[in-house]
């Protein structure tokens, strides 16, 4: 299978960055080394490459759109302000998920939704399946996104920018005319850190790669490939789809409850995650820490202290900031008890673990 490559393709490959496949495309896993590009964006700030996610505008008459996207999603859109950026999910259904995205207000009759790369096709046939007369066009080719993360993100953005957006809330975003077209500047983020989602044309962004690299080297900026990207995001405990989220788990099952809203005008598969909001599933998503050395990987299983399979590792690796292995998992929610001790199988060994419930690493954005 041929892999899609982003416009910055050729510049991962001239600074010798390693390359893999993920989700179809051919991305940079690492470019000096996985530790250096995690502990860097923790301490200072990294720069990502996520021009492979989806970019889907919705757009039509107020109330119809609105309504549209009650339907598809499972968070309140009608909470939503203009310039806010929500964390939200398209469900099927079957009352899984599609996809998990990050959803822009411009007003109420204009939308962008941010999905997955591996899904923004999928997410773009679900929506137009149900689409009641609404305008939505998939301009996932025509977008570039940098990711800018880390302590010093802001001070790097503005050395570039020219102006401060230290005024810019966190899951907020400003649409805004720079160097000739208009861009989009959104303060969100998927390592716990503070940081900013910069979206523009691909000759832009090729562009903005290399000077956001070039000015911000002396406040300790430096490029981060996919490889940090996951233990960011596990340290600071945040769900992958395709591994924590999948289209056969509900959002109560697989963690993100949280965005859960009861509507008046039901989402998709909708009597079953609201009957989990209240009473509660039988299965849930947690984290776990190793108690001994060992390394926690997916679909390894896990066990209670006294020796019952309880669930398993959706995602796991060894934290370069706890210097630990950790994990995300799928447990029966009874056994999910903060302290608890439970049993990773690694290699045919149990190794003692420890149940974590909440984030392993606070970063930046959580310590404000």
């Amino acid at each position: 299978m041929d892999l899609k490559k982003t416009p910055l393709h050729s510049t991962h490959k001239s600074m010798g960055a390693k390359m893999v496949p993920f989700g179809g495309w051919d991305m940079p896993v690492q470019y000096s080394s996985i530790l250096v590009e995690h502990e860097t964006t923790r301490q200072k700030a990294g720069l990502f490459d996520v021009s492979h996610m989806g970019e889907i505008f919705l757009e039509g008459k107020e109330t119809l759109l609105l309504s549209f996207l009650e339907k598809m999603t499972c968070n309140l859109v009608s909470a939503m302000k203009d310039g806010q950026v929500q964390y939200n999910a398209i469900m099927n259904e079957n009352s899984g998920l599609v996809d998990d995205i990050t959803l822009y207000k411009f007003h109420g009759e204009k939308y962008l939704i941010c999905s997955n790369a591996s899904n923004y096709e999928a997410v773009y046939k679900h929506l137009q399946k149900y689409n009641p007369g609404v305008e939505i066009r998939n301009e996932s080719q025509k977008w570039h996104q940098i990711a800018l993360q880390g302590p010093k993100s802001s001070e790097i953005l503005q050395a570039v920018y020219g102006d401060s957006l230290d005024n810019l809330g966190y899951y907020r975003f400003l649409e805004i005319s720079f160097r000739g077209e208009k861009i989009i500047i959104s303060r969100t983020g998927y390592t716990g850190e503070d940081g900013f989602e910069i979206y523009t044309s691909n000759e832009l962004g090729i562009e903005l790669w290399k000077e956001f690299l070039d000015k911000g080297s002396s406040l300790g900026l430096v490029p981060v490939g996919l490889g940090a990207r996951d233990t960011l995001r596990l340290e600071a405990k945040y769900p992958l789809y395709g591994h924590e989220l999948t289209a056969t788990r509900t959002p109560i099952e697989s963690g993100i409850g949280w965005i859960v809203k009861p509507k008046t005008e039901p989402f998709l598969g909708y009597q079953k995650v609201i009957i989990q909001k209240q009473e509660g599933a039988a299965i849930g998503l947690t984290g776990i820490k190793l108690l001994e050395p060992g390394v926690p990987r997916e679909n390894h299983p896990v066990y209670s202290r006294e020796g019952k399979k309880i669930g398993e590792i959706t995602s796991g690796t060894y934290s370069p900031t706890l210097k630990i292995g950790i994990a995300l998992a799928i447990l029966q929610t009874d056994e999910i008890l903060d302290g608890q001790e439970v049993f990773v199988e690694i290699r045919q060994e149990k190794k003692k673990a420890q149940i974590h419930t909440s984030p392993f690493v606070l970063g930046s954005v959580r310590k404000k």
